[in-house]
């Protein structure tokens, strides 16, 4: 990876100079919007029909994220099969679908419990689906080079999103009721289908599709175990999402069981730290230096105590403060994490690879969210931070010990020989697409 120092600093201010890397964010961010929108209208509707449970939260939230457990890496064979763009175009149409009908439901005043949680199901099934596809895809819209600040561009328009959508639903909720909001999240993904529409297919930085034999799971899990700078990473971001980023639970969750608050202010408490990863954000985007393990290791160290403070702050105006480093703290670990994913897995074996990669960070989620539920039903909402962020601080110098430990008893790779690199040639091809 120190092979990437000149170029990474040198990259960083341009990576928007790619005209298909822009129409991609653009339509990126007005869809995220629109769907941070749902997102918080969702729980808040949920909190509505049962009467402020955080449990039913908790499992709502899980069953969205459980399709990802289940199909997340289908999703990735997928990806590695398939033209990436067509893939999203048709993940991207069937999330509108069903943003079109619980708006419909709601609307109409037909939304019950079990309605809402079946059509959460279904929207996490489009998403597992469309997320190894989604992230792997950043890596076709620019040159390697440029993957990292990309990366962190991305993630600079998602947390734009959550900035903007979860203050807008809590406005528009107040105002208007949870209906007109998923409504509108369905206009949204207009926007993110008319960029992939428009992005130049010649431009595209595509490795060649896998015959089908080559499509196997078992080869990515080979990859990642045998690289540390993959393994650390994937085992890292398992804990931290499954303990530490409940925050969608959390922070509704706190704002309504220990601040007594309204929907407006739930909104900003969102907003807040959100505002705190769009500063992560684009703070990775301009860095100079390429991702390394132990940036990781001490930004997860560091959100991790940031958490666990949260917890403890007295009052709704402290809680709202802290809640911007923690955010940055947070999407410096989750950027961190996914450029150093990016750029050590094979071009082949990419979206596999990510499909692993967001199976262990969205698929604790189903296992976290009740969790974090049952913990503030029993001990307070205020715990179950607390007690997410200590385990994540914990977990960051354990791991990175394991995986030191593992690296030193490995034997190192052999030398190539003449057909191994024939061979690797035949199933990648650097220049094809371009």
């Amino acid at each position: 990876m120190s092979a990437l120092r000149p170029t990474v600093a040198s990259t960083a201010p341009t990576a928007l100079g790619s005209r298909n890397l822009r129409r991609y964010l653009i339509g990126q961010l007005v869809s995220n919007t629109g769907t941070w929108m749902q997102r918080a209208a969702q729980d808040l509707l949920a909190l509505h029909l049962t009467g402020n449970s955080g449990s039913a939260v908790g499992v709502l939230t899980a069953l969205q994220f459980l399709p990802q457990t289940l199909f997340g890496l289908t999703g990735g064979v997928i990806a590695d099969r398939f033209p990436k763009r067509r893939l999203l175009l048709i993940t991207q149409t069937a999330m509108g679908l069903q943003s079109l009908l619980l708006g419909f439901l709601t609307v109409t005043e037909m939304i019950t419990l079990p309605s809402l949680c079946a059509l959460a199901v279904a929207l996490g099934t489009a998403t597992a689906l469309d997320q190894p596809a989604r992230n792997a895809f950043i890596s076709e819209l620019v040159e390697r080079d440029r993957v990292p600040p990309a990366v962190s561009l991305n993630s600079a328009q998602f947390n734009l999103a959550r900035i903007l959508g979860p203050a807008l639903a809590g406005l528009a909720v107040a105002a208007v009721g949870a209906g007109p909001v998923f409504l509108l999240n369905t206009a949204s993904y207009l926007a993110v289908l008319y960029g992939l529409a428009t992005i130049r297919a010649e431009e595209l930085h595509t490795p060649r599709a896998p015959r089908p034999r080559d499509s196997r799971l078992a080869d990515a899990f080979r990859h990642i175990a045998a690289t540390p700078e993959l393994l650390l990473p994937m085992a890292l971001i398992g804990f931290v999402g499954t303990f530490g980023l409940n925050f969608q639970v959390t922070i509704a969750l706190v704002a309504v069981t220990v601040f007594h608050t309204d929907s407006a202010a739930y909104g900003y408490l969102s907003a807040a730290y959100a505002v705190g990863s769009l500063i992560g954000a684009l703070r990775g985007a301009a860095r100079q230096q390429p991702p390394t393990a132990g940036r990781l290791v001490t930004s997860t160290v560091v959100f991790g105590l940031l958490e666990a403070t949260v917890g403890l702050m007295p009052g709704y105006v402290t809680f709202l403060a802290l809640l911007i480093p923690t955010g940055l703290a947070a999407v410096t670990v989750t950027t961190t994490a996914n450029a150093l994913t990016q750029l050590g897995a094979d071009p082949h074996l990419r979206g596999r690879v990510m499909s692993v990669y967001f199976l262990v960070l969205l698929g604790g989620t189903p296992l976290g969210a009740p969790l974090v539920g049952l913990v503030s039903d029993t001990l307070g909402a205020r715990y179950s931070l607390i007690l997410g962020g200590l385990i994540s601080a914990t977990a960051a110098p354990a791991l990175l010990a394991l995986v030191a430990a593992r690296a030193r008893r490995s034997p190192p790779p052999r030398p190539l020989t003449a057909r191994d690199e024939q061979t690797m040639t035949k199933a990648w091809d650097p220049t094809r697409g371009r």
